[in-house]
């Protein structure tokens, strides 16, 4: 029996909220809400299939994430796990603590309910099969199939304890990083810096006199040097942090904030070679943006036209609870590109 809850939202769409979602539902409404929102048809049942997504263009990229701490009710958590294969599902219990467990679970969930969404319905999250590339990076693996030619998505997925994102493009690779402003450091920042990152990274960082900005500058960096090797497919083992720098080109739009560090969205990330025996190349478009305020995110997509390099990636931000509610956001201003 169907038992749902029909809401007319602000932005004249109907909603459907199952009556266990009703409470949570009405607490959102009393704060503004972005739109415009994709909804889906949910019943006490939760349906397992996720809200079809058309399929993105050659550039374009699309960016999904979930706040861990928005995703409490147990049926739901239930229903995640019910979609995982057999060793997704052994890998997680192996893991100690409930934090880290619901976490990784969101990941897979995420990453098989928003790859669903390309197919139009045809692969459902729960029948998604991977692999991974020599160096441990996932792949999807679609099944054969003589009626139907599955489109050739990348993804990539990164996770703070706070926000799990998945970054989904069409033919070409993406490498996504996601950290908290605000991380702590398990080591003294300048010897962090020392440690993992070039000499003219290490000159850049030690030449901002304000620590605040300083520490804000080291993350941005560290985010951004992730998702290009995450891109490369490669890892930090295969691609080290210390054999290429990012390096912010200042453009005609872009300011100084008196300490030595550039921020506008003007201002152009470009990748620098210095281990010669990895092969490092600058056709590669990046993004940094902030997600709800507290985390940086940073996009890293393979071009290999590069026409213009000052275009930035096009991208589109959803905000989901898988199986409950997906809402398009704002794209936010661009920090670098």
């Amino acid at each position: 029996m169907k038992i749902t809850l029909h809401v007319t939202c602000s932005s004249g769409m109907i909603k459907f909220v199952p009556r266990c979602y009703m409470l949570s539902f009405l607490c959102k409404r009393s704060c503004p809400m972005p739109i415009p929102r994709l909804t889906s048809k949910l019943f006490s049942s939760l349906s397992s299939h996720s809200v079809p997504i058309a399929l993105l263009s050659h550039r374009e990229t699309h960016f999904w994430y979930i706040l861990p701490d928005e995703v409490k009710d147990q049926a739901l958590l239930n229903q995640y796990r019910e979609i995982l294969s057999p060793c997704e599902r052994e890998n997680i219990l192996s893991m100690k603590g409930n934090d880290l467990q619901k976490g990784a679970l969101l990941a897979r969930a995420l990453v098989r309910t928003t790859l669903s969404r390309y197919t139009n319905s045809h692969v459902a999250p729960k029948s998604l099969m991977f692999r991974k590339n020599q160096y441990g990076k996932p792949e999807v693996e679609w099944q054969p199939d003589e009626n139907w030619n599955p489109p050739s998505l990348h993804f990539n997925i990164s996770h703070s304890s706070s926000l799990i994102a998945c970054g989904v493009t069409l033919d070409v690779p993406i490498g996504i990083d996601v950290e908290e402003k605000q991380r702590t450091l398990k080591s003294n920042l300048l010897s962090f810096t020392r440690r993992y990152f070039s000499s003219d990274e290490v000159e850049y960082i030690c030449a901002i006199s304000d620590p605040e900005i300083q520490k804000q500058e080291l993350n941005k960096l560290w985010t951004l040097k992730e998702a290009y090797v995450k891109a490369l497919g490669r890892g930090i083992a295969a691609a080290p942090f210390k054999g290429f720098n990012i390096k912010f080109i200042a453009t005609s739009n872009s300011k100084e904030q008196g300490s030595g560090a550039f921020v506008s969205k003007a201002s152009h990330v470009v990748v620098e070679a210095i281990d010669a025996s990895i092969h490092h190349t600058n056709n590669w478009r990046f993004a940094l943006f902030e997600v709800v305020g507290s985390h940086y995110a940073a996009i890293c997509v393979k071009d290999s036209k590069m026409e213009d390099e000052a275009t930035p990636i096009k991208l589109k931000v959803w905000k989901t609870i898988p199986f409950v509610e997906d809402v398009r956001v704002s794209v936010p201003q661009f920090l670098c590109i």
